[in-house]
């Protein structure tokens, strides 16, 4: 495959019609603009649990347990917090409140329910109403009240509503929670997650409001609230990192560029890349998501580095002297190639979250493969010929110029540092990568130990924010956010809450005799994370115990009960069917077709657990209690649904780790065949890579970060991005080799390119690391991990990449034709403190510096002028006696008249300009 011809022709066109390129961009941005005001958000779990078969096993469940074409329900929690919320003060501030919000249409409350009320009907058993339940509380007496709590506490399910603090003796609790249910449309509770959009929402905003008219500590919780400060927090993140991040890559991209023309057109194609990847979003009807949060800092972090290496390697060219056409046909010529390598294993590394069950993991993976395929085309295409046009108007018009010396030029402070890989590939290249690869073992082993975890608190903010983030002035200042706070306290100061459950799906004939039986025994003795009662009896609800309910409260039903009851356990195992029919033609109908089905086939048992206890040992605990069931039994709820996220996630963090080093690997193998004849130069440049990803994952350890539904890519993008690194080193050396003896060879690679990737390093890593930023601890984690491996992937390309391409030019190499010494017969440089061949700075070499660096290819002659990868004549500089064209009066000029057509210095009308340099 002639690739060159390709490229050669990509030159051409950015050399000699950059104006139409620009126009051209231009118009695409503008189009891709239009896609901009399309973009909607997904936020919370539900995004996360979606198609899952735990997910689609617990939604079944639900909606088989539902009424058919009933309205469904939402639960607002009141949790009220004093000195003792079982004083008679406090029961009526409860009360009140539920009855304040039972009085508005709008809430469309269904029913209530909590600690004060069973208190109440303990003083007035036909105190049905709230109205009539705060009349009985108000007549009672304080040691009325404490009797009537001493009774309640042997109800199941009342201490259950009061904090672990509960005294039975003195009749006291520091909070309760009491609980407010509303008709919503239907579907709302059938699934496990929780998304950032619920009909509750108004609705509990609302109830807030209303309870502050009470006096009393209670505050308003529920599904409402979470799911706003989800929707809140994305936004909020956004207006802390993106300040954020324009500020440090403005300060290291004017370090970079030094120049404010330079620094503009960088920032002009960053805003296009960000510009095309979200206009795409918004056309393809892809909703953002806390995910994609992280997808503008990873496209400015390749879009930096691509810039930075673009600008750099022309300013190189520059400096020997060559026009501004040659220059950019040198630095296209190569980059290009470079920019696609990197390009292809990026989108690969990104593209491996494809094969993820979670879609908001496909999502990233596609998205961000297509914004890292635009920055390509952006930096590869558009930023060059703008750079090409601008720089031919530089003399003709008032443009300012400053700084164009490359990064790492000769005798700079920062060359000495970048050899330090060149000494040690030169003297001891095995000894010190066998070092690595030992360390790199140890860290792969530590890393074994990284744990797994999905939950609501990795999309919340934390508890308390920082005081500088609170001070912050508008619309950078966060919203107050509760929801942490709130459940840290119910975890701290209750055994169970809400969402502490799981589900039991039970298959089978409930007329069976031993049936209900059999769903009490299997509550027997449970497992350590399932709570029970004083009788080592399981705290649940299910059929069993709504029967029991109702025959508490009806006498004609529980004489039916008592009469079906031979061993006078409550729990009747005769006659179920007419047992059955007449719990159904009474008012506890909708409770009981909650945890049994209509055709009684199945039946439902909800197990209360410990808030504190670990998912997977909840899941496990649940797993084993299935199958204690005589009747087959599946366990299911949202604690065992987050659990096989959790699980999920894991599978894709190494299924996308290998897919994604697999995929890199052959294709650099791909490539490197097709381009310089040596596929095992792939192999070279992915051992940094190996290194990196080892090292990862070890500080995910250290830190205490676990892989969760954010930090799950980060092994796949650490070879996305870190692989851009080791290309660059590569894919220059392997020019370099061409021309130098080995060692000169990476002396000019490391000078020459590790100068732009230790800027791009440092604007990437400050320009990335800002997601620490963010109010939920997911994207802080994610950003503080793809700092690191940032920092990784540029000390593995150029400290220990050298020492692995030495090896590879001993055992493999280009043969006996590649240059033994520098400049095929001279004394190889030298690597002490002082300088040696490399790049030259403008501010102090001269030309006669500048053609001390030019090298002969292999069996060429002294005089005879290299050939570049391009196939352009090539010369270091200015032949002796000929100062070359004035650059005010070159072709390069000419092209001014029409920028986006006409030819430079190179055209047809001067076929000898482009290997004239300038002066």
């Amino acid at each position: 495959m002639d690739y060159q011809r390709v490229i050669d022709r990509i030159d051409e066109t950015i050399v000699e019609r950059p104006g139409r390129i620009i126009l051209l961009f231009l118009l695409v941005t503008a189009l891709f603009g239009l896609g901009l005001g399309n973009i909607g958000t997904s936020a919370g779990t539900s995004q996360f649990t979606t198609g899952l078969p735990a997910e689609e096993a617990f939604t079944q469940v639900n909606e088989k347990f539902s009424p058919t074409f009933a309205t469904d329900t939402g639960s607002t929690s009141l949790i009220q917090r004093e000195r003792n919320v079982l004083s008679k003060d406090s029961l009526l501030g409860m009360l009140r409140a539920q009855e304040r919000i039972e009085g508005r249409e709008s809430m469309r409350v269904s029913s209530t329910g909590g600690a004060a009320q069973i208190v109440a009907r303990q003083l007035d058993p036909q105190a049905s109403t709230l109205d009539a339940q705060i009349d009985a509380v108000e007549g009672a007496t304080e040691r009325e009240i404490d009797r009537a709590v001493r009774r309640a506490a042997d109800r199941p399910g009342f201490v259950g509503l009061l904090s672990n603090d509960f005294n039975r003796g003195s009749a006291t609790a520091t909070a309760t929670i009491g609980s407010v249910s509303h008709e919503v449309p239907a579907g709302l509770s059938s699934g496990s997650g929780q998304g950032g959009t619920s009909p509750l929402t108004p609705i509990q905003e609302q109830a807030a409001f209303t309870v502050d008219t009470v006096d009393a500590n209670i505050q308003v919780f529920g599904a409402g609230i979470l799911a706003g400060e989800f929707a809140n927090v994305i936004t909020d993140s956004l207006l802390i990192v993106v300040p954020a991040a324009v500020i440090f890559i403005t300060f290291f991209l004017i370090i970079a560029y030094r120049d404010l023309i330079d620094l503009m057109l960088g920032v002009v194609a960053l805003l296009m890349a960000v510009v095309w990847t979200f206009g795409f979003m918004g056309l393809a009807g892809i909703p953002f998501s806390q995910m994609l949060i992280a997808v503008p800092p990873l496209l400015l972090a390749v879009g930096i580095d691509f810039g930075i290496h673009a600008v750099n390697r022309y300013r190189e060219e520059r400096v020997q002297g060559y026009s501004i056409g040659k220059s950019m046909r040198i630095t296209t010529d190569q980059l290009i190639v470079a920019f696609f390598i990197v390009t292809g294993t990026t989108v690969i590394g990104f593209g491996a979250n494809l094969i993820s069950d979670l879609p908001p993991i496909r999502d990233f993976g596609l998205v961000a493969g297509i914004g890292i395929t635009f920055t390509f085309l952006i930096f590869g295409i558009f930023l060059p010929a703008a750079k090409v046009w601008i720089d031919r108007r530089r003399d003709r018009l008032p443009i300012p110029t400053f700084s164009q010396t490359p990064l790492g030029s000769e005798g700079s402070a920062l060359s000495g540092v970048l050899r330090g890989g060149v000494v040690v590939a030169d003297r001891a290249p095995a000894l010190f990568l066998i070092a690595v690869l030992l360390l790199t073992a140890g860290a792969g082993y530590y890393a074994t130990g990284v744990n797994t975890s999905f939950a609501q608190e990795d999309f919340l903010p934390p508890e308390e924010n920082p005081d500088w983030v609170m001070e912050l002035p508008e619309p950078f200042r966060p919203n107050e956010y509760t929801v942490t706070g709130t459940t840290n306290f119910l975890e701290e100061k209750f055994d169970s809450t809400q969402s502490d459950s799981v589900t039991m799906y039970v298959e089978g004939p409930m007329e069976k005799p031993t049936a209900l039986d059999s769903i009490h025994r299997a509550g027997r003795d449970p497992p350590d994370t399932v709570l029970t009662d004083g009788d080592r009896q399981a705290d649940s609800t299910s059929i069993v115990t709504v029967i029991q309910d109702q025959a508490a409260r009806d006498e004609e039903f529980g004489a039916l009960v008592a009469r079906n009851d031979p061993d006078g356990d409550r729990i009747p195992e005769q006659n179920l069917g007419e047992v059955y029919d007449a719990l159904l033609s009474s008012p506890a109908r909708d409770q009981a077709l909650n945890y049994m089905t209509e055709n009684r086939r199945s039946a439902r048992v909800v197990y209360a657990v410990e808030s504190g206890a670990e998912q997977r040992a909840i899941t496990a605990d649940a797993r084993e209690m299935a199958d204690d069931y005589r009747f087959h039994a599946v366990a299911t709820g949202q604690t065992v649904v987050f659990q096989a996220v959790s699980d999920v996630i894991f599978e894709s963090a190494l299924e996308s780790l290998v897919v994604a080093l697999l995929g890199a690997t052959a294709f650099l193998l791909v490539i490197y065949h097709v381009i310089e004849g040596r596929a095992s130069l792939g192999i070279a440049n992915v051992m940094p890579i190996l290194v990196t990803v080892t090292l990862v994952a070890g500080s995910m350890r250290l830190l205490g970060i676990p892989f969760n539904a954010i930090t799950a890519t980060i092994l796949a993008i650490t070879i996305g991005l870190g692989i851009d690194y080791s290309v660059h080193v590569t894919h220059r050396f392997a020019d370099e080799r061409r021309e130098h003896d080995l060692v000169t060879a990476l002396d000019r690679t490391v000078r020459g390119t590790g100068g732009a990737l230790l800027g791009s390093m440092l604007t990437t890593v400050f320009g990335i690391g800002v997601l620490a930023l963010a109010l939920f601890p997911a994207i802080g984690q994610f950003g503080t991990l793809t700092a690191l491996s940032i920092v990784y992937a540029f000390l593995t390309s150029v400290f220990v990449l050298p020492s692995a391409l030495v090896l590879w030019d001993r055992f493999v190499g280009y043969g006996p034709g590649a240059p033994a010494s520098a400049g095929g017969d001279g004394p190889a440089p030298d690597l002490g403190p002082g300088p040696a061949t490399g790049t030259p700075n403008p501010d102090t070499a001269s030309a006669t510096e500048s053609a001390s660096l030019a090298e002969p290819l292999p069996g060429a002659g002294g005089a005879t002028a290299p050939t570049d990868v391009g196939g352009d004549a090539r010369t270091d500089a200015p032949p002796d006696g000929d100062p070359g064209p004035d650059p005010s009066a070159d072709a390069d000029s000419a092209a001014d008249a029409d920028p986006s057509a006409g030819p430079d210095e190179s055209g047809p009308s001067d076929p000898d300009a482009e290997s004239r340099p300038e002066d």
